[in-house]
């Protein structure tokens, strides 16, 4: 009798612990465009008048509120050009105006959505992310590319398992058909941060990272930590003025792997991380610069701060590549340490001189040493 209420026990046990695998696993791992994210499922003829979409459930996917038209690329009325690179059409935000979507996540992730968001005319345009509770406004007035528009990342935790992803134009312009561009909107979980074995620094080859559009990408700007309380970056803080731009190997040269970071504000672009360390110990932080293969030229400098040691490092760019790795010994003055980079100048392309760009970092380690 006692071993048949065991095996009773014993079949519940199993049973539940099945559930909720089920369950935990029901959420797929995101990576890649939200469900027409890229707006080329267009409203019915009958639900536009003209660029302007009218019904709530009228652009496919998403629900609208306020005045969003749905645009194409090339030239527009009144002498405006949009240029969507990804693909053939776009919305646009007019004042007070938003689009949302609802997103099955698994609550306790992270996610980042990377998106294309460009303003459309000459006044100061804010766009206003949203997400499981949390929000940031996106200053776009400042365009850090010229050929094809900005791409950024948008960082949350899910507090539920249903999620509502909100673009909103908070700002009233002038012309009340004024406001932001969005060409495309991914999403991805981003996965744990595990240390790599004798390297005290988290994700420090920046191989976990946002989204990345694989037909086109002029890199992923990743917004100051006053914009985004949850980093998009795993493990670093953007702790800056101006972001950080995150880019990959197949559209940039990167010193090594799949990813690196641009520093593209000069002092105004800085990213740091905390480590654990051991008051009194030495350790050595090595690191590796280049540049993106981007045009970006000119006598280059990266500061690196540990502790409080300093070093700056000097790479002379031609912009076609190449890179240089340099190391800094430091002794630890408490249990956390914090690194910080930033570029010690401001850089434009060689042919570009309205497209910001800035050295490359990449590997970056950590270690204790001896001596």
């Amino acid at each position: 009798m006692a071993l048949l209420m065991c095996l009773f026990f014993l079949c519940i046990i199993s049973s539940s612990l099945t559930s909720y695998s089920q369950a935990s696993s029901s959420t797929p791992y995101l990576d890649g465009l939200l469900a027409n994210g890229n707006f080329e499922q267009g409203p019915e003829p009958s639900n536009i008048q003209k660029t302007v979409i009218i019904g709530k459930y009228s652009l496919p996917k998403w629900e609208i509120s306020g005045l969003v038209e749905y645009v194409s690329g090339g030239p527009q009325p009144g002498g405006f050009y949009f240029a969507i690179p990804r693909g053939a059409h776009a919305a646009r935000l007019g004042n007070e105006a938003s689009i949302s979507q609802a997103v099955d996540v698994k609550v306790g992730s992270t996610y980042s959505l990377t998106f294309s968001a460009t303003r459309t005319c000459a006044q100061d345009e804010v766009l206003r992310v949203s997400a499981s509770g949390k929000s940031g406004d996106l200053p776009i007035q400042t365009l850090y590319s010229t050929d094809g528009g900005d791409t950024y990342a948008f960082a949350f935790k899910a507090a539920y398992r249903r999620v509502k992803v909100v673009f909103h134009n908070p700002g009233v312009q002038e012309d009340p058909a004024c406001g932001p561009l969005l060409d495309a909107i991914a999403i991805k979980e981003m996965v744990p941060l595990r240390y790599t074995r004798g390297n005290l620094v988290k994700n420090g080859g920046f191989e976990i990272g946002p989204h990345v559009f694989k037909n086109f990408s002029t890199g992923v700007l990743l917004l100051p930590k006053i914009h985004d309380i949850v980093s998009p970056l795993p493990g670093w803080i953007i702790e800056s003025l101006k972001p950080a731009k995150y880019i990959d190997s197949k559209h940039f040269q990167v010193p090594k792997g799949l990813a690196a970071i641009e520093l593209v504000g000069g002092r105004e672009t800085a990213i740091a991380q905390i480590i654990r360390t051991i008051p009194n110990k030495l350790y050595r932080l090595s690191f590796t610069i280049g540049d993106a293969k981007n045009g970006c030229h000119g006598s280059m400098m990266v500061e690196a701060f540990a502790a409080k040691e300093t070093l700056k490092v000097k790479y002379e760019s031609i912009g076609r590549g190449g890179f240089k790795t340099a190391s800094l010994k430091f002794k630890a003055i408490s249990n956390r340490t914090r690194l910080t980079f930033y570029s010690a100048f401001y850089h434009t392309k060689v042919n570009d001189y309205g497209h910001f760009c800035g050295p490359v970092l990449d590997e970056v380690m950590v270690f204790p040493v001896r001596h």
